[in-house]
C-alpha cells in the first residue's frame, strides 16, 4: 500500500515535473502477479490495480486501514480491462469479461482475483472509498451502463460517458466510477474545463500504445500545470483542480469520483478563455 498526502494548490504551484508526477500520477499500477495499491489521503480513495497469473490473488486489509477485512468499511468498484477474469466474493464468483464492470458493497469479507487464462490475463481496476452502509453488489456490462453522447466533430471531442456506478444504474454511498470512450479523430476530454469542490477524481488512461500518449491538465483555473500520461497510468485530481487532457489519438479513460454528493453534472464550469 502505497501512501500519498494531500497537497495544497498553493504548494502545488511551485512543483516541478518531477514533483508533480510523484504526488498526482500513477506508473505502475499493472504488474504481473501483483496487486497494487495507492491509499490517497484526498478523500480517502483507494486505486488499485490487479493482475493475476498463476495464483488467485487475495485482496487483504492493511494497517494503514485498521480494520479486521478491507471491505468492512469501505465500498469498491472494478472494471476490467484486461482478459476475462474471476472476481470471488464471499465464495460467490463473479465473471468479468473486457469493459465488464462490479458494484461491491461494504461487509464483503473476503475477496480475491484470478484470470481465465493466463495468456491473456485479466486487468482488474479498482476504486474504493468509505463507506456507512451496505448496498447489494451489481455487476454492470457496457451495454448495462448508462449512456451519455457529448461532443462534436468540429471540437475534436465526441465520446459516449458510459456511467457504471450512478445512481442511474445501482446504490452506492459516495463512489460513482464510469468509462468515458472517445471516437475515433477525437482527442480532447472534459472540454471545457470544470472543478467540483464537493468530489474529487482520478482517470485513468488506457487503449493508447506505446507512441501515444495523453498530456492531462491540472492545477487551479488561473494556474494550470499538465502531466504526460502513458497507457494504463491515473492521474490523481484534488477537487480544487481541473482535470482535462488531450491525446496524440483517441483513447479511453476510466474516472472515478468520491466526495459529498453522487450529482455527475455537480461541477463549476471553467470557460475556456479564462485559463491561464
Amino acid at each position: 500500500m502505497e501512501i500519498r498526502y494531500a497537497s495544497h494548490y498553493e504548494d502545488v504551484k511551485h512543483y516541478d515535473t518531477s514533483e508533480l508526477r510523484r504526488h498526482f500520477l500513477i506508473e505502475n499500477l499493472f504488474e504481473t502477479g501483483k496487486i497494487n495499491m495507492i491509499y490517497s489521503h484526498v478523500d480517502r480513495i483507494i486505486v488499485a490495480g490487479v493482475v493475476p497469473i498463476n495464483e488467485v490473488l487475495r485482496l487483504e486489509t492493511s494497517k494503514e486501514l485498521g480494520t479486521n477485512y478491507f471491505l468492512e468499511r469501505r465500498e469498491m468498484g472494478i472494471i476490467n480491462i484486461g482478459g476475462t477474469g474471476i472476481v470471488n466474493l464471499d465464495g460467490e464468483k463473479y465473471e468479468l469479461k473486457n469493459s465488464d464492470g462490479l458494484y461491491v458493497g461494504m461487509g464483503v469479507k473476503e475477496v480475491s482475483f484470478e484470470s481465465v487464462d493466463i495468456s491473456k490475463p485479466a486487468k482488474f481496476y479498482i476504486n474504493s472509498a468509505t463507506a456507512h452502509k451496505s448496498y447489494p453488489t451489481v455487476k454492470i456490462g457496457l451495454n448495462d451502463a448508462n449512456k451519455v453522447k457529448a461532443g462534436t466533430d468540429e471540437e475534436c471531442n465526441k465520446r459516449t460517458i458510459n456511467q457504471y456506478i450512478h445512481p442511474a444504474v445501482c446504490q452506492s454511498c459516495q463512489l460513482v466510477m464510469g468509462m468515458t470512450i472517445l471516437e475515433p479523430g477525437s482527442i480532447w476530454n472534459t472540454i471545457p474545463c470544470h472543478t467540483h469542490d464537493r468530489r474529487m477524481e482520478v482517470y485513468l488512461y488506457f487503449n493508447m500504445d506505446e507512441d501515444n500518449v495523453v498530456f492531462h491538465f491540472m492545477g487551479t483555473p488561473n494556474e494550470t500545470r499538465h502531466i504526460v500520461v502513458k497507457n494504463e497510468q491515473a492521474v490523481i485530481s484534488p477537487s480544487w483542480s481541473i482535470h482535462s487532457g488531450v491525446g496524440t489519438k483517441n483513447y479511453t479513460f476510466i474516472w472515478g469520483m468520491v466526495g459529498e454528493n453522487q450529482a455527475f453534472t455537480d461541477m463549476d464550469t471553467i470557460p475556456t478563455k479564462d485559463l491561464r
